[in-house]
């Protein structure tokens, strides 16, 4: 079932993307997504899909043009990073209300000031109330996964939403990973061919992006919300039909040794991997310690959250942004709402790491383990490891 191959995986989540016989793809290039865009031009010059590459000026005028092609029924994909997510957010929730499906593959890096090219997610995080559905993969494997998935999920009738892919920059995207590739002939049975609710023709003239009064905007923006909370069933169903067809399992929050933890990490992203090697040695000294990783960014995932957290004692949330002048990183504020009123939720603290590519290596996940342990830190947040 599909053929392991080795591929920088920027590369392998365009390649996903042809095996869903996108139709546009519409793409301005930025570090460290450009191998993504430079892809996807390749795939539409050498004719191996029947697909336009619309050639833009701007990341704010890719996302307009992807708008404009799926919105005449196109199935669009379009891709960017850091500054490029942030001019392409005057869009981003028009692109939800008008329930375009368009698949986003995002190669996280840290939003300037100071100029940094390198990978965190203070890009993401700023969008998540655009109405954009949004996955977390740790590997190229899960994001070749991703990317297909997000096709089936967003194109469902029930839920016409774009969805974004994120995969940390650099420390993903310019990785050469083995990836299992999926035959066509299993995309093409997993994915079937769009069908769009309603497009733009000369000859069947509809309405789109039309102006919202007082009278009626409220009422659209819960519409929106409630099509962003239903679609979790969808992701659900989605998953499973790809566990079945293809092995592999997805859910919204991943555990690892979990069973008898007391202690917990919680991330997002590839230093996941990193952070169970920790889990690992930890595990060898005696320690009851585990980890949780967020797959399912939006909708929020708070049933399997309560789940997971369940006898937990001490919960240790990593963020690779910060929310300047709040009460912690973005992640551990929605993790502690969502658990305000859980009986006997567990102590929950919060360290900021990686930011701007700043390495976190095992040890370093041992150490946050660690201070964990003791169920405070001296200030409400630590930024990890800053020096001086």
């Amino acid at each position: 079932m599909g053929k392991r191959v080795g591929m920088e995986v920027a590369i392998a989540s365009a390649e996903a993307a042809a095996l869903c016989k996108f139709d546009v793809a519409s793409v301005y290039p930025i570090t460290p997504q450009s191998h993504v865009a430079e892809h996807l031009s390749d795939i539409v010059a050498d004719g191996r899909v029947d697909a336009s590459f619309i050639t833009v000026e701007s990341e704010h005028s890719a996302l307009s043009s992807a708008m404009g092609a799926s919105a005449t029924g196109a199935r669009v994909v379009t891709a960017t990073s850091s500054q490029g997510l942030l001019f392409m957010s005057e869009v981003m929730p028009i692109t939800s209300a008008m329930r375009l499906p368009i698949v986003m593959i995002i190669a996280n890096r840290a939003v300037s000031g100071p100029i940094n090219i390198w990978n965190d997610h203070s890009d993401i995080m700023p969008m998540r109330d655009t109405g954009w559905i949004s996955f977390f993969a740790d590997n190229g494997q899960e994001v070749v996964d991703m990317v297909i998935q997000a096709f089936k999920v967003g194109e469902d009738r029930r839920v016409m939403l774009p969805v974004n892919v994120n995969m940390d920059g650099f420390q993903l995207t310019h990785v050469v990973e083995p990836i299992i590739m999926p035959d066509q002939e299993e995309v093409d049975k997993f994915l079937p061919p769009y069908e769009p609710f309603a497009t733009l023709h000369p000859d069947k003239v509809v309405s789109m992006g039309t102006l919202g009064m007082p009278e009626f905007f409220t009422e659209a923006q819960k519409s929106k919300n409630v099509a962003l909370v239903n679609s979790k069933k969808v992701i659900l169903e989605v998953w499973k039909e790809w566990e079945k067809q293809f092995g592999r399992k997805y859910e919204p929050i991943q555990s690892y040794r979990t069973e008898d933890a007391e202690i917990a990490l919680l991330t997002m992203g590839s230093m996941g991997e990193t952070a169970e090697i920790a889990i690992d040695e930890l595990r060898k000294q005696g320690v009851k310690v585990g980890l949780l990783k967020i797959k399912l960014w939006r909708p929020f995932p708070f049933d399997e959250l309560k789940k997971a957290v369940k006898g937990i004692k001490v919960l240790a949330v990593t963020d690779r942004a910060c929310s300047f002048g709040g009460p912690g990183g973005p992640v551990f504020s929605e993790i502690r709402s969502a658990l305000y009123d859980v009986p006997k939720r567990p102590k929950i603290v919060n360290f900021i790491i990686g930011l701007g590519g700043r390495d976190v290596p095992m040890e370093g996940f041992m150490e946050m383990v660690q201070k964990a342990a003791k169920g405070k830190l001296s200030e409400p947040y630590e930024f990890y490891g800053v020096r001086g």
